[in-house]
């Protein structure tokens, strides 16, 4: 209660601050012939950034180091029976001391001392909550005063909020970098654990999937078989699938909407088309599973087909359906980017409008439409919960459709759920097939940069 009442007060001297440095620049000018640096807009940010700033960075360091310090100031006065153990019996303390303080049971009776620690930490915790508001308080309302008895006209006031607008900007994207860096080395430290355990090129080019291992020494069988190539293929099969149903619809619908559709119509059609780009995958899910299997396994035994109960076909046209706003959409905007120059010169040339289509348009907007169609590989690629739910778990190495297969997102998905030991194959080997599904698209993501780059067309 105590931060949020914290940042409700910042938000107010924030605004209180810029109407304070607007009016104080306006009134610094009087009725002189004077020419202010900046205009009063800018001091009024320069004294919000001065008023506001400060203590949410307080606040962010507070936010983030509170939890430790408290709890090392706790664990300060505890007696040393309870503290002079290795660390999995400390990080036990701690979560016994967190559980109490929060209302939760352990399930055993505590200790008392622990009891009295995780009063101890409560009270330290609202403390150090009352004392981030006032101290946040003074430093903005100090923050506020000092601006805006700097406000003059010669201050350079844009100058200095665009410097802290561009600082702020580097740091975002720092932190987005920063993030993509930390996600790739994790997953390759935990890949690296995994090959030295299971030989690669067992794992990329073996052909048998079964990674249960034996939990005792003197269990029979499950010795855990790696080879990831039925996942590959069961992936590349329904992406195939998805991909001649996704492709095909999403761009003559685009081709419609752009070069065929009415400006009214085109309104309400282009919002209805990508209202199926909002609907959560787990209903396409549900709709895979409970709608698409069943009809395709009626229409394959009318026809004599032998079609399993969960089918590539019925999640790949799914997946496809999903895929469809993506396909449109981005093929969409590379036409309409298309300049009308190009249309009106191959109309003079007595072209019709389906020919100027065919050999005009999409010649000139080919390269975005094939950078989309790389986009929505990776997308498809990446689907987990239709597969799941629609394909089936079944590692099966074959081209046919009607067959139950699964795919490398399926497994890693089911391989991390539940409580699971990180140090054996089993678990490692998500991360295996994790870092090569980041490699594959990667890679389809940058040849959808080049073939733009590279064949992008300019137009005066």
């Amino acid at each position: 209660m105590q931060l949020t009442v914290l940042l409700i007060i910042l938000a107010l001297l924030t605004v209180i601050g810029y109407q304070m440095g607007r009016s104080r620049a306006v009134a610094s000018v009087g009725g002189r012939i004077v020419e202010l640096h900046s205009v009063p807009s800018y001091h009024g940010f320069y004294v919000a950034l001065w008023a506001g700033l400060p203590a949410l960075l307080l606040f962010a360091f507070w936010g983030a180091s509170e939890g430790w310090l408290v709890m090392q100031m706790v664990l300060a006065g505890l007696p040393d029976r309870l503290v002079q153990g290795d660390a999995q019996a400390i990080g036990l303390l701690r979560a016994d001391i967190l559980n109490l303080a929060h209302g939760v049971t352990t399930g055993r009776e505590p200790d008392p001392e622990v009891v009295a620690a995780a009063e101890r930490y409560v009270r330290l915790h609202a403390l150090g909550d009352w004392s981030l508001l006032v101290i946040g308080c003074c430093i903005a309302i100090g923050g506020l005063l000092y601006a805006r008895g700097r406000i003059d006209p010669d201050l350079r006031a844009r100058n200095r909020v665009e410097r802290t607008a561009n600082i702020a900007l580097v740091i975002c994207s720092l932190v987005a970098i920063l993030t993509t860096i930390g996600i790739v080395l994790s997953l390759l430290f935990e890949a690296m654990r995994f090959f030295a355990v299971v030989n690669p090129l067992e794992f990329l080019f073996g052909t048998h999937w079964s990674p249960q291992m034996a939990m005792r020494a003197d269990q029979v069988g499950s010795s855990g078989s790696f080879g990831a190539i039925p996942l590959f293929a069961g992936t590349l099969l329904i992406t195939g699938i998805a991909m001649a149903v996704a492709v095909p619809v999403g761009l003559m619908s685009a081709i419609f909407m752009s070069e065929y559709a009415s400006p009214g119509l085109r309104t309400w059609l282009k919002p209805i088309l990508e209202i199926l780009a909002g609907i959560p995958t787990v209903v396409y899910g549900f709709f895979a599973a409970l709608t698409m299997a069943p009809f395709v396994r009626n229409v394959g035994g009318s026809l004599g087909l032998d079609v399993s109960s969960e089918s590539a076909l019925a999640a790949g046209i799914v997946m496809g359906v999903m895929i469809i706003p993506f396909v449109s959409s981005l093929s969409d905007d590379v036409i309409n980017a298309v300049p009308q120059s190009l249309r009106d010169g191959s109309y003079g040339l007595g072209a019709t409008k389906s020919e100027t289509i065919r050999l005009v348009v999409l010649p000139a907007a080919l390269p975005g439409i094939v950078a989309a169609v790389m986009l929505a590989v990776s997308r498809a690629i990446g689907e987990t919960m239709i597969v799941t739910m629609a394909a089936g778990l079944t590692a099966n190495l074959t081209a046919n459709p009607l067959d139950a297969v699964t795919t490398v997102t399926t497994q890693i998905a089911t391989l991390l759920v539940g409580d699971q030991e990180f140090d054996s194959p089993k678990t490692l080997s998500a991360f295996g097939l994790g870092l090569v599904l980041f490699a594959v698209t990667l890679t389809l993501n940058m040849v959808a940069l080049r073939v733009v780059q590279k064949y992008r067309e300019k137009y005066d």
